[in-house]
């Protein structure tokens, strides 16, 4: 079994660096019935057959990540050209077997609104003069000027339900069409592994298809120890959609519950028989390593006294964004009905909401995209009893985790906090959502939208359930009407966010694979609520 090299497909033109290049530099030898490790030369010179992957791109900074195949010194090259005259040197870490060899570069005094060409070479830690082949990549800086515009895709949910890497297809085809649309980044939403989801080596569908899967070992159980984490990041990487992706598209990632297990919550004991290790904290714990060895997320790879390692952060992209990327894994409390009428601590944790509350009064951006890797107003079960996001199907005032996110809205209301936009992903289908207050129980907030899509490459399921407490209409949905459709069944859906430099206008477009816009709705900048 073996999937096409990455570069197979011409890049846009202002990216077009990454021609025949990335092939050359990111191949992977898959063989046998399963998968194997990316195919070690014998020159005994480092190899970065993993591909590179840029993150949390600001105007004059980014975060350049490889993995090699044995310890190594990580040296970046940047350059405003392709032939990379007068590039400049940044010198990254020596990449051992602590970090699974992967590592991290923080690029800074990066020029603003610009194309960032860059090359990453691995050198050997005992013999400089023996260096790997550069494995090439590119990016572009957020603007300083607002008539600059930005554009921006967003998904989640990758791999989940059994469904992975399907070579019959073309493996995850979606991140093919994303490549193609060129954005400026990329924001996964969370989901970005099924750490608790196997992959058989072939399923049969209703209608007696088979679907085939790309296995490795560490997808044959569900992950408990670090090395099984690591191996669930590594397998999207096998894809070479994924790969070619991630060396034109910076990313902006998040995590939600299947980078540890389903509907985990912190202090949750385990009684799955699959799992050796109960404590899902040890658990969580892994996975946390795991995900910042394998994205380049700046407060992830935070240096320095006092520096909280944590995933919630702002990234700021320019005058007209700032991407307030929240965590309501990491401190929520645990799952429950959620009918308490006191609730502090909630899905955010006080911290988190004391933070957010903080950068969003002191954001100067036009637009304040709140990226949540669970949504507001749709009903997620957890069992029979419990629920795993915000909403619990009560219509009426705000109970539970519905507490903290009144609290929030108040806030934005009450400071006219404007240009406010929620997404997300975590309910495998697309939809969009308009929030009102002379709809809901709870009415002190002002108007805003929410929407969703995914998944990217998982399952697909019928639409949530909507909570009326903070009155939301859905205005659109793309679903299917039974659960867990494959890929092959279903299309795949991620969303896109276009930033008018001149009117400042937002445009939210959902997409399906395929390339069909399913919906699209403009929001107007300077206003409370829309």
């Amino acid at each position: 079994m073996s999937l096409p090299l990455p570069g197979s497909s011409p890049s846009p033109a202002r990216r077009g660096l990454l021609r025949g290049s990335l092939a050359a530099s990111a191949a992977l030898a898959l063989g046998g019935t399963g998968l194997a490790a990316p195919a070690f030369a014998l020159s005994g010179r480092p190899r970065a057959d993993w591909g590179v992957q840029a993150g949390d791109v600001t105007a004059s900074s980014g975060l350049v990540w490889v993995r090699s195949d044995r310890p190594a010194r990580m040296l970046v090259e940047t350059s405003a050209t392709e032939s990379f005259r007068h590039a400049r040197r940044h010198f990254g870490p020596l990449i051992d077997a602590g970090t699974d060899f992967t590592g991290t570069t923080a690029l800074r005094g990066l020029p603003a609104g610009e194309q960032i060409h860059y090359r990453v070479t691995l050198v050997d830690p005992d013999d400089p003069r023996r260096a790997g082949e550069p494995v090439l990549g590119t990016f572009r800086t957020a603007p300083d000027r607002r008539r600059d515009g930005v554009r921006f895709l967003w998904s989640g949910d990758i791999a989940g339900q059994g469904w992975g890497i399907n070579p019959d297809i073309g493996g995850f085809r979606a991140y093919e069409e994303m490549r193609r649309l060129d954005p400026d980044f990329f924001l996964c939403s969370g989901d970005t592994i099924y750490a608790d989801g196997v992959i058989q080596p072939s399923v049969t569908l209703p209608d007696g298809r088979i679907w085939r899967n790309v296995t490795t070992p560490e997808k044959s159980k569900v992950a408990e120890t670090l090395d099984e984490y690591r191996g669930n990041f590594r397998y999207n990487l096998l894809d070479h959609n994924v790969r070619a992706f991630n060396a034109q598209v910076p990313s902006v990632v998040q995590w939600d519950d299947h980078e540890v297990r389903n509907n985990w919550y912190p202090g949750q004991i385990l009684d799955d028989p699959r799992y050796t290790e109960k404590d899902v904290d040890v658990l969580a714990a892994r996975a946390s390593r795991a995900f910042g060895e394998y994205f380049p997320v700046s407060t992830l790879h935070a240096r320095g006294e006092g520096r909280e390692r944590r995933m919630h952060r702002v990234v700021r992209y320019g005058p007209l964004l700032d991407v307030f990327v929240l965590d309501m894994r990491s401190y929520r409390n645990a799952n429950s009905p959620g009918r308490q009428a006191d609730d502090t601590t909630g899905i955010l944790g006080a911290e988190q909401l004391a933070w957010l509350k903080r950068e969003l009064a002191a954001s100067r951006a036009v637009w304040k995209v709140l990226a949540a890797d669970m949504p507001i107003g749709l009903v997620v079960p957890d069992g029979a009893a419990n629920f795993e996001a915000v909403a619990q199907g009560d219509p009426g005032v705000p109970l539970g985790r519905e507490l903290q996110i009144a609290e929030l809205l108040r806030f934005v209301k009450h400071r006219r906090i404007t240009g406010t936009v929620w997404l997300t992903a975590d309910v495998h289908h697309t939809s969009a959502q308009h929030y009102a207050p002379e709809r809901a129980a709870f009415q002190d907030f002002a108007p805003f939208w929410e929407f969703v899509s995914g998944p990217l490459a998982a399952g697909a399921f019928p639409a949530s359930a909507l909570d009326a407490t903070f009155g939301p209409e859905r205005v659109f949905v793309r679903a299917p009407e039974r659960g867990n459709l494959s890929p092959m069944e279903s299309p795949q859906y991620f969303g896109e966010v276009d930033i008018d430099g001149h009117s400042g206008e937002l445009t939210v477009r959902l997409r399906a694979e395929g390339g069909t816009v399913l919906f699209s709705k403009v929001l107007q900048p300077g206003r409370v609520g829309q």
